[in-house]
């Protein structure tokens, strides 16, 4: 049975519901935000800890939330910034550029032990990784999550046009990558 957002939104305004309706969130939302986060990020530990991140948010933010978007694009948007905030805090932590951090995550995926998937899989994994962070977020949101440019344009704060092209880039490269790799 499918959880509804406005349920959720209602439980939670009531002291008496309240954990109620978040455990139902979680329910509702873990696996999603834990796998765009995995995807960003590749690390499981890295993707959990984003995850809890995210849902501390939530907790706090939820009886603020306008409504003026839907319950899981709001959730998105703050997924995308955490994301974003690891990936950047992963750099200056290091003092590593952006390619030594993606050098970083593409042995996680190489090593395979944390990673399931065949070859074919591993292969886009490490092409998705050379794009660069906003684009491999929309990429990923569009391809892995089937999420329209309408949706993402509100998560991302984005305009439609900006991101089918950021998509059609991220497309090209990836195809790039892949047919490097044949003559490798």
């Amino acid at each position: 049975m499918e959880i509804d957002d406005k349920d959720i939104l209602e439980k939670f305004k009531h002291e008496e519901s309240r954990q109620l309706a978040f455990n139902m969130l979680i329910r509702k939302y873990q696996k999603r935000v834990y796998w765009l986060a995995r995807k960003m990020v590749i690390d499981h530990d890295d993707a959990n800890d984003i995850s809890q991140e995210v849902f501390v948010k939530v907790w706090f933010h939820l009886e603020d939330f306008r409504q003026d978007s839907g319950l899981f694009t709001w959730i998105y948007r703050i997924t995308s910034n955490e994301c974003l905030r690891i990936l950047k805090k992963k750099r200056q932590r290091f003092f590593l550029p952006l390619g030594d951090v993606e050098g970083e995550l593409s042995g996680k995926i190489q090593a395979g032990h944390q990673m399931n998937g065949d070859e074919i899989q591993k292969k886009l994994q490490l092409a998705i990784l050379k794009l660069p962070e906003k684009q491999r977020l929309v990429f990923n949101m569009k391809y892995f999550e089937e999420i329209t440019y309408e949706e993402m344009s509100v998560i991302l704060e984005t305009s439609v046009g900006a991101l089918k092209a950021s998509y059609h880039h991220a497309v090209q490269k990836i195809q790039t990558e892949l047919k490097l790799e044949e003559f490798i």
